[in-house]
């Protein structure tokens, strides 16, 4: 496959854009190669500079629920940009846009408007030291809630440490704040509360993990952490900006059973445009400014564009059409399972609603320590190869899948299809072939 214009696309971002990309996992580091540029995108497929056609699992990172360039979505859009991009002022898209999510997502009675995942979730945990009076919290190793400062800590020496800043720029007295441990471990959760009395403000989690590979929650835990919460005087935050309005409609909170007393969102209900949102119960939300004593504010928060695209999007869904979703995800799971299986590839594979994942590794994966086990070199090789055979795939090992309402049977079918082909002709290859494509 022909690729020589996304060459050229990369080599000219390079100079003016800082490892010529603006997000790192699209700079193709966790697979080798060149990233490939995109010129359009329409139903389940992507298209890219030089005209090559791709089924798309990642669809932007999961906002893209109704697929690429869905007529409702791209009406809306069209309708609202006739009337203004941005006023600066309230609307009554913002409010259609809260009661649809109040509607649907069973923990939240009000809900404030950003314009990122990480606005979203770096307001929820001041919005939570702000309530509870306490500075610290827990986070768990893998889970991902943005790139803001008090996010990127990677783990101490132990489960009852605190943090160490992962990226340069992060100051340490931030790391001291965190509290990391492993995911799916409710007995470390207990032992951070226990060593930190009445110091942590919240625990906040990815319910179900996307950003480690797609990872779920063992039985009990969420449940735990909402015992313990409530137990050590804290705030549970699920982030559900990946998994809100993609596993169901009321996210996994409604799935699982287990309510958070603040939920963070973003993507799908943005609808392909740039979106954040954090709610939860009146008597927490109404600490907001201007009401209350916790700032939080945004040029663009509640955008009309976003709010336009975000209801058009949520008026798609359903539960029936998650049931569909996640028949297809179910589909391409066993699918996948069977290709590795024939070909004797040890694997780990998983689906909820239109989320799904797979990692190359001989156990369960449970927390990031599992994760790590997989044999990355074979992704990069495996991805590589479907993306020769038109199947674009996260370019890391580390990352979810996701469904469209735009994928159908046929498609799913087809990529099972070429799964086997490529891993057959991955098996081949030496495994320094991997970037050489």
């Amino acid at each position: 496959m022909n690729r020589s214009g996304s060459d050229t696309a990369f080599a000219a971002a390079k100079r003016v854009i800082p490892g010529g990309v603006n997000s790192t996992v699209r700079a193709f580091k966790g697979v080798g190669g060149t990233p490939v540029f995109m010129r359009s995108a329409k139903g389940a497929y992507l298209t890219d500079v030089d005209g090559n056609d791709y089924l798309d699992y990642v669809l932007s990172w999961g906002p893209m629920i109704a697929g690429h360039a869905h007529p409702d979505v791209v009406r809306a859009l069209q309708e609202a940009a006739t009337r203004g991009t941005s006023y600066g002022t309230p609307t009554e898209y913002e409010t259609e846009l809260a009661r649809m999510i109040v509607a649907a997502v069973p923990s939240i009675d009000k809900v404030r408007f950003c314009s990122s995942g990480t606005e979203a979730t770096a307001n929820a945990i001041r919005l939570a030291r702000g309530y509870t009076g306490r500075d610290k919290f827990i986070k768990f190793e893998g889970c991902y809630h943005g790139c803001a400062d008090p996010f990127l800590i990677a783990a101490g020496s132990s489960a009852l440490t605190t943090g160490v800043p992962n990226s340069k720029g992060v100051p340490a007295a931030t790391a001291r704040d965190t509290l990391i441990v492993p995911y799916n471990d409710a007995a470390a959760v207990r032992a951070a509360f226990e060593h930190n009395p009445e110091q942590i403000a919240a625990v906040i989690v990815e319910p179900c993990v996307g950003n480690m590979g797609f990872v779920q929650p063992l039985p009990g835990f969420l449940a735990a952490l909402r015992t313990l919460t409530r137990e050590f005087g804290a705030l549970l935050i699920f982030d559900e900006v990946m998994t809100g309005f993609r596993v169901g409609m009321g996210g996994v909170q409604k799935r699982e059973g287990v309510l958070p007393d603040i939920t963070t969102l973003g993507k799908v209900i943005g609808g392909g445009l740039p979106v954040g949102a954090f709610g939860g119960t009146a008597e927490i939300l109404d600490h907001l400014t201007p009401d209350g004593d916790v700032f939080q504010a945004g040029t663009l928060s509640g955008n009309p564009m976003a709010m336009s695209a975000g209801i058009a999007t949520l008026r798609l869904l359903s539960d029936t059409t998650f049931a569909h979703l996640e028949g297809l995800a179910t589909r391409l799971c066993s699918g996948m399972a069977e290709v590795f299986r024939r070909r004797s590839v040890p694997h780990w594979v998983g689906a909820a609603g239109s989320m799904f994942g797979f990692f190359f590794t001989d156990g369960p994966v449970t927390d990031l320590a599992g994760a790590k086990t997989a044999d990355t070199a074979l992704y990069a090789r495996f991805f590589h190869a479907m993306l020769d055979r038109g199947v674009y795939f996260a370019p890391s090992q580390f990352e979810a899948g996701f469904l469209s309402l735009a994928h159908d049977r046929a498609e799913i079918d087809r990529t099972i299809e070429l799964a086997d082909d490529a891993l057959a002709a991955t098996l081949q290859q030496a495994p320094g072939d991997a970037v050489c494509l």
